[in-house]
């Protein structure tokens, strides 16, 4: 068969079991990425069927995703957002770090992985799905609840510093030497505190060269820019995924909300390519060895994120429900988590392993988190109903 032909087939069959997907996680109530992963696994090396049609085309739209989820997540805050959610919330941001990003580098140096590894893994379990979090909170009406600011914050804060990390990670999977990791870093954090900046004080002018009052042009310039801005960075060893995601920053007002609501539907199409990419290179064989490993990251870094929430909303005088809602809106990973992973394993950099593990991860806890979200409020009701044990009174003497 011809080779375009076999592509069209094959893309054409993966895109239509890509909306059966989407529709069934929409019936149970689930983020569509484990849906997705599991897609890529069946399909991929060691699935059940195994597509060679769409490698070329699907590489390259993985990339496209990749800036695309970037750019929107960028749109998603103003620069002074930004600055006012890291003033207020820098603490638990770094209580947050300190208690997520720990397991996941801990496990790959016992599993002896390595220090790149260990960075890998240490981001994978640190950073929560802003995407997933956001949708929970929507879908159970709590984007009014007194905890919500605080949820937002710590995710802003995660959200800045994947903006220093992911350069940091670049340079090393790259094989920098350390002066030229510092040197990649300092970039980083010059156009990171530059696009700020520009933002703050020319975010108007920033938008009005994007703007058009043609749908047609609009896109093709905002998708053109990310592109364009996202392989200077990559070429800088900055991180694609940073570039689009400073784009976004500096877009403000009705023009980022404009160029969010054009861009979802091409979003959620080359995302969810994004992630059956990442299944197909992660051999389904490999997934039963680090199982175990897994679930026991799922759990302790669950209990992390929850103590982190918990801790945070309590500092704002919320109350123990607040707390519990907080924290369980925290639990689930998922696009960037794999991101990094595929940053990772596309490099060579560590081993095949790395992707197993943290595609099982992912699964796990992105059914695991919108789940917990849901029992929050139950499993505390409950709680609260439990007989309280006063302390037995003391006889006088």
């Amino acid at each position: 068969m011809h080779t375009t032909a076999l592509t069209l087939i094959e893309l054409g069959a993966v895109l239509l079991f890509l909306g059966v997907l989407g529709r069934l996680a929409g019936r149970i109530g689930l983020s569509p990425i484990p849906l997705y992963l599991l897609g890529g696994l069946a399909f991929g090396q060691g699935g059940f069927v195994e597509l060679e049609g769409v490698v070329d085309f699907s590489e390259v739209a993985s990339e496209i995703g990749v800036v695309l989820l970037l750019l929107l997540l960028g749109l998603e805050y103003t620069a002074k957002e930004l600055v006012t959610g890291l003033r207020q919330s820098w603490l638990a941001g770094v209580v947050d770090l300190v208690l997520n990003f720990t397991p996941g580098a801990l496990v790959a140096v016992i599993l002896g992985w390595g220090p790149v590894a260990a960075l890998v893994m240490g981001g994978v379990t640190y950073i929560s799905s802003s995407g997933i979090a956001a949708k929970v909170m929507s879908d159970l009406g709590r984007l009014g609840n007194r905890e919500t600011p605080t949820v937002l914050a710590i995710l802003v804060f995660e959200d800045l510093a994947m903006a220093i990390y992911l350069p940091v990670l670049t340079a090393v999977l790259a094989g920098l030497s350390f002066a030229g990791g510092l040197g990649t870093v300092g970039i980083s954090l010059l156009v990171v505190t530059l696009v700020l900046v520009v933002a703050l004080r020319w975010g108007n002018a920033v938008s009005a060269v994007v703007d058009s009052k043609d749908p047609e042009v609009f896109l093709l310039t905002l998708i053109g820019a990310a592109l364009l801005v996202a392989g200077l960075a990559s070429a800088l060893q900055v991180s694609a995924a940073v570039g689009a995601f400073l784009l976004g920053i500096a877009i403000s007002g009705a023009t980022a909300e404009n160029a969010a609501r054009l861009l979802e539907p091409l979003r959620d199409l080359f995302a969810a390519i994004f992630f059956v990419v990442f299944g197909l290179n992660t051999d389904p064989a490999s997934i039963p060895p680090v199982l175990g490993v897994a679930l026991l990251l799922a759990l302790v870094t669950t209990a992390t994120k929850i103590a982190t929430g918990w801790w945070a909303a309590r500092r704002q005088g919320i109350g123990r429900l607040g707390r519990a809602r907080a924290g369980t809106a925290l639990v689930a990973r998922g696009e960037f988590s794999i991101v990094i992973a595929g940053l990772a394993v596309a490099s060579g950099a560590v081993l095949a392993d790395l992707a197993a593990l943290a595609t099982t991860y992912v699964l796990i806890m992105a059914v695991a988190g919108p789940v917990l979200a849901r029992l929050a409020e139950p499993a505390m009701g409950l709680v609260e109903r439990l007989p309280k044990r006063h302390p037995r009174a003391v006889p006088a003497a």
